[in-house]
């Protein structure tokens, strides 16, 4: 491994170097497979509600920012097999053929006209037969088969169509020979026959189940010279032919009856002789008996201006097979289907080496997110989002709200950073599990008290563990937080289905990594409330369930709030319609819309319960419905709560600004001043 580089000679310094692009496949020091922008996307789609493993299979599917997708890998498969087919036809080699039978009748008809000392009777006949050419191109090759040209030039030239067919021919079977046959002699034609019959003295062998490894070697140690792919074994080699023979076959199937009449009159005058024409349809049947899997059968439809020979038209309908081939397993749209499944060889054959670096990047990030531990399957079978998964999701979307709270793209609030609570002024040493910031001063002052005696004048200081002192904090009052978050129908109609569940997911990050001693539930309230873990709420499916049955939810969170009685309890209600449903004292979920008297009297009556209980209350309304407004506001004044009215990118900030505002004791609105929106605390977001 390394660089390729060369020393720029021309400079006074020889230990210059000049460095290029690394082309031994992909970089060997590139990164590893970034997931964090995969499992954001993944995230989004299951809040949205789709099952992971459909996610993940739509996001290879687009790929990202900086990675390309399956689905751009296929847009180029598609556009170079629609290029292919309207470039080319198929009348290449009867243009190239016509093209020399025009040369050399010219050329004897100039020849007649100068032969001054030719019979005027032999020069008719002559004359008579150039002439009267069928129009046919075949036909007419085929009459001139025993032709007395009498000019040497045209002779050439019509020698060169029976070279031209033969070596055409050969092509189709043996990728390559058109070129190596070129001014080809009788021996090298011979030789070509002679390959060809112990070929087929091979295969039949084969089919009849007499052939060992010896034979193979000693046909390679013969012909290996017409081979230069270097099968190892016979298998090999019957690969590679069938996979150019079927080729061809669907090149002749491509034609129409005309070009193939044609062809094969024409076929017939190969190298001057039927013999080759004989070994050649031996060697296809011997390949259709072998390999009958082969797509031997079907066609394409060429319909372009640029001519093709029989050898290169036979490569494009390798290429038509070969590109026909990804596309399928671009789609990964059969049972079972993986990314290992893409041809990686192939595709830099078509595409380029970038298109094969970009496909296994997509390979590599498929079996990282497999093998990493954020997709677990479940016991149905099915995929589901780990809990490291939600933790590494909650801290992305923890981080966009603190950008969105803080104004300064990536920047950190250091205030109080990492603070389990308020700074008191003193330090102690560091130990394991500590998420107090560091002293910098007294751990600098200890690495410097360590290495007085020792250290060298100029020497940088290091610091060891033992040096580290961090920030002592004082106590804070634990929360018990409570977010109900609406369920109903409306809300996934509304476009806020996936927003509630990012802004449940930054709160539980933000409260399980930085307050560890508060107390979260999340409660979700559709026709009937019920308490939900975060993977639960995230893959949360839309339903059409007709009611908000907010008493339900306020029952549920003053349990929560009961359990922790020391705690301070904080309710944070996310909606956007007002009860419709309640809890009868039997069990029973009443719905009734409009809103019933007696439901809005029992949800009035559990938010009174929370206020006695203690509870800063904040209502997140969401939409812009004058009565639901009036009517939050008149619940909100009850319980001297709060509403605020976020727009749904702001949900998360909102949601979280007033938590953090409301475990400092401010019944004032979070959206005051910056400082509320901390409310004095030590949110930061580490990434």
């Amino acid at each position: 491994m390394g660089p390729s580089c060369m020393a720029d000679l021309s400079r006074p310094d020889r230990h210059s170097a000049r460095y290029g692009r690394y082309r031994g496949g992909p970089d060997p020091l590139a990164l590893p497979v970034d997931l964090a922008e995969a499992l954001d996307a993944i995230g989004e789609d299951v809040m949205a509600g789709y099952s992971p493993e459909h996610a993940m299979r739509e996001f290879l599917r687009r790929g990202g920012e900086q990675q390309r997708g399956l689905e751009d890998l296929a847009r180029q498969i598609a556009k170079k097999r629609n290029d292919l087919l309207s470039r080319h036809n198929l009348d290449g080699t009867m243009q190239e053929v016509r093209e020399l039978l025009d040369r050399a009748v010219l050329e004897e008809r100039k020849q007649l006209a100068r032969d001054v000392d030719m019979d005027d009777t032999e020069r008719t006949f002559r004359e008579m037969q150039i002439n009267n050419l069928p129009t046919s191109t075949a036909a007419a090759v085929s009459d001139l088969s025993s032709y007395d040209w009498n000019s040497q030039q045209a002779r050439a030239d019509y020698e060169k169509i029976k070279d031209l067919l033969g070596r055409e021919l050969l092509d189709q079977r043996f990728k390559g020979m058109k070129q190596a046959l070129q001014n080809a002699t009788d021996e090298d034609r011979a030789a070509v026959n002679e390959m060809l019959s112990d070929l087929n003295d091979l295969l039949e062998k084969r089919r009849r189940g007499e052939d060992t490894p010896e034979d193979f070697a000693d046909f390679m140690a013969k012909h290996g010279d017409a081979f230069p792919e270097s099968p190892q074994s016979l298998d090999e080699l019957m690969d590679a032919l069938a996979k150019r023979a079927a080729a061809a076959q669907r090149l002749r199937n491509s034609m129409t009856a005309e070009q193939r009449a044609e062809l094969d009159a024409l076929a017939a005058q190969a190298f001057g002789s039927p013999e080759l024409l004989q070994g050649l349809s031996r060697l296809d049947d011997n390949l259709q008996q072998l390999r009958p899997g082969e797509d031997w059968f079907s066609g394409a439809q060429f319909d372009g201006e640029q001519g093709l020979g029989l050898g290169d038209g036979t490569g494009a309908l390798q290429d038509l097979a070969e590109l026909d081939e990804l596309s399928d397993q671009l789609s990964q749209s059969y049972g079972g289907a993986r990314l290992e499944d893409i041809d990686l060889d192939k595709l830099a054959r078509q595409l380029g080496d970038q298109a094969a670096v970009d496909a296994r990047t997509l390979q590599e990030l498929e079996r990282a997110l497999r093998e990493s531990g954020y997709l677990n399957r479940g016991s149905d079978g099915n995929l589901k989002l780990s809990p490291k998964a939600m933790r590494q999701l909650g801290k992305a979307l923890l981080k966009d709200v603190a950008n969105k709270m803080s104004g300064r793209q990536g920047q950190r609030d250091l205030r109080a950073a990492g603070a389990a609570g308020d700074l008191s002024g003193a330090s102690r040493p560091w130990v394991f599990g500590d998420t107090e910031p560091w002293d910098v001063t007294r751990t600098i002052t200890n690495a410097v008290v360590r290495t007085s005696g020792s250290r060298a004048p100029g020497e940088r200081i290091r610091i060891q563990m033992d040096d580290i002192e961090v920030a002592e904090t004082e106590a804070r009052t634990q929360a018990a937080v409570a977010l109900l978050v609406d369920t109903s129908f409306s809300m996934a109609m509304a476009g806020r289905w996936v927003p509630m569940k990012r802004t449940a997911l930054a709160l539980h990050q933000l409260i399980t990594s930085r307050f560890r001693g508060d107390h979260l539930q999340l409660i979700g309230f559709g026709r009937a409330a019920q308490v939900m873990n975060v993977e639960e709420l995230t893959g949360l499916d839309a339903r059409y369930d007709k009611g908000t049955n907010l008493h339900h939810a306020l029952l549920l969170a003053n349990r929560h709030f009961r359990k922790h009685p020391n705690a301070q309890p904080v309710l944070l209600i996310v909606t956007d319609g007002e009860p419709t449903s309640h809890l009868a004292s039997s069990g029973e979920v009443l719905f009734a819309y409009p809103p019933h008297p007696m439901t809005i009297a029992h949800t009035v009556r559990e938010l009174d319960n929370s206020r006695r209980l203690g509870a800063q209350t904040t209502f997140f309304r969401l939409g812009d419905d004058p009565g639901l407004a009036r009517f939050i506001e008149e619940l909100a004044d009850r319980v001297e709560g709060n509403v605020v009215s976020p727009e749904l990118d702001d949900l998360g900030a909102a949601v979280v600004g007033s938590f953090l505002s409301g475990r400092g004791g401010r019944s004032s609105s979070p959206f005051g001043h910056m400082s509320d929106l901390y409310g004095g605390r030590g949110f930061w977001y580490d990434s």
